[in-house]
């Protein structure tokens, strides 16, 4: 009915259609990448006729599993831009280490010591949010747009940067991007070189290699600790709390950042936690859950598609089975593909719900209020927005929705649920009035485009005294 494999080509590595059966080891083939290459989606298209093609059977043949070994030239590329990496951190005062998704989950656990030891702060992107345990004492949170308040100030006054990993996107640098680090070196590793050169941010060091082999170059080299700096980020992390005491939530209302707070501390080491994909379900959990090392958090922070959080945990319950799956979602994104609860229901998958009810679309209605005057259409029930009666559709597959208090956390019902194997529902009343701070603000110029803060500057601001504590560096 339409071209998929031309629809898929841009945003995958490789987009194919089999217009005959192939064997096995071709098909392997298709489906490799080369350790050099960035790593991505397949797309694979088996037309009717090839799937119902009669063949005889095939001899088994034993499939030889290619490793990556590193050349000579490779190994002499590697040990070079590891030293230069080093020396640059051990000549800096304040050095700091962001850890995106390139460098690969298993890396990170290998080497989980090492990285905890460092004399230095080590902050994550959203993407690669399971790399380190928050209790480690020289993490310091998830820079961003709607980034933890801490970690923002303190990316921010770094004078060498080690992006390991990350593609700098303007989330992750603000969209004001000119002043992203701006008194600072950035030091880029990426795999991908189109995101080396696409120069914003500005960068001092571009090196075009696999995150996960540079780091363990890196950590078999002498790093000089920076205790004052490590003291001077401990402090700003103590003083500036997760949960700001500035947002408003009304009588019967849960705040969203008290409830990931919460859930953070009885979700366990082994669960794999699926976040929806945009809106303030989201960005609520990247600034407030306290992640635990072993955790399996498994984002969709580069597409941002509403209605991506069912489909991730359906698939997270299959690859991962026995295992919980924490999936938080918001009401507005589930009506994109609620339907397919039918499939969790039906194969009694152990995904455990948390469904952030505001009636809604919560970041288009606050996006209609804060730049179009209140002009509100299509965002919410009041505006002709379709919201089931969830009691009601969860019920049609058999199961039992629990709508949460405020003292949840303490409930025998809630937590029975939580602890049973098997899918469950829990409904989040969300205040449709709700506010989301800290963050980034925008205005519009006089020439009519958005202008935004920087991501050091976020709102509500802090007093000229705090300025002057916290923001010696900038």
């Amino acid at each position: 009915e339409i071209d998929g494999v031309e629809i898929a080509k841009p945003i995958t590595n490789k987009s194919v259609r089999l217009d005959k059966p192939i064997r096995f080891e071709k098909f392997k083939e298709i489906t490799e990448i080369p350790s050099n290459k960035r790593k991505g989606p397949i797309f694979i298209e088996i037309p009717l006729d090839i799937q119902g093609y009669p063949i005889n059977q095939l001899e088994n043949k034993k499939i030889s599993i290619k490793k990556n070994i590193l050349t000579r030239s490779e190994k002499s590329k590697y040990i070079k831009n590891s030293k230069l990496i080093v020396s640059l951190i051990n000549k800096a005062s304040r050095p700091s280490i962001l850890i995106g998704a390139g460098v690969k989950r298993d890396t990170a656990i290998k080497f989980q010591k090492k990285l905890s030891n460092l004399g230095l702060p080590i902050m994550l992107t959203w993407n690669a949010s399971d790399r380190m345990d928050s209790r480690s004492k020289n993490y310091f949170g998830r820079p961003n747009t709607w980034g933890q308040r801490y970690s923002n100030i303190i990316i921010q006054q770094s004078d060498v940067l080690l992006a390991l990993g990350t593609r700098l996107g303007l989330q992750q640098t603000g969209f004001n991007w000119r002043e992203f680090l701006k008194k600072g070196k950035i030091v880029h590793v990426d795999i991908d070189k189109n995101e080396l050169d696409k120069n914003h941010p500005k960068t001092s060091h571009k090196i075009n290699c696999d995150a996960n082999q540079l780091l363990e170059n890196i950590l078999k080299l002498k790093i000089s600790k920076k205790n004052d700096w490590l003291q001077y980020c401990k402090e700003i992390k103590k003083y500036f709390p997760l949960v700001e005491e500035n947002n408003y939530t009304g009588k019967g209302f849960i705040s969203p950042y008290d409830f990931y707070y919460k859930i953070s501390k009885i979700a366990k080491k082994t669960d794999v936690i699926i976040p929806c994909s945009s809106g303030g379900a989201f960005t609520t959990f990247n600034q407030t859950f306290e992640q635990k090392l072993g955790q399996k958090i498994i984002n969709n922070k580069a597409l941002a598609s509403m209605g991506y959080g069912l489909s991730g945990a359906i698939g997270a319950a299959f690859a991962n089975s026995g295992k919980k799956i924490i999936h938080f979602e918001g009401d507005g994104g589930f009506t994109q593909n609620l339907q397919e609860y039918g499939t969790v229901a039906i194969n009694k998958l152990n995904i455990k719900t948390f469904l952030f009810c505001d009636d809604g679309y919560a970041s288009i209605r606050m996006t209609q209020k804060n730049y179009f005057k209140g002009a509100y259409m299509g965002c919410d029930i009041k505006t002709k927005l379709g919201i089931p009666n969830w009691e009601v559709l969860f019920k049609s597959w058999g199961i039992k929705s629990i709508k949460l208090k405020k003292n949840f956390i303490n409930s025998n019902d809630f937590l029975k649920a939580f602890n049973s194997f098997g899918p469950n529902i829990f409904v989040v009343p969300i205040d449709p009035l709700q506010t989301y701070f800290p963050k980034i603000t925008s205005r519009v110029t006089k020439e009519g485009s958005m202008e935004s803060n920087p991501i050091h500057n976020m709102s509500p601001e802090i007093s000229e005294e705090e300025k002057n504590k916290f923001l010696k560096f900038i």
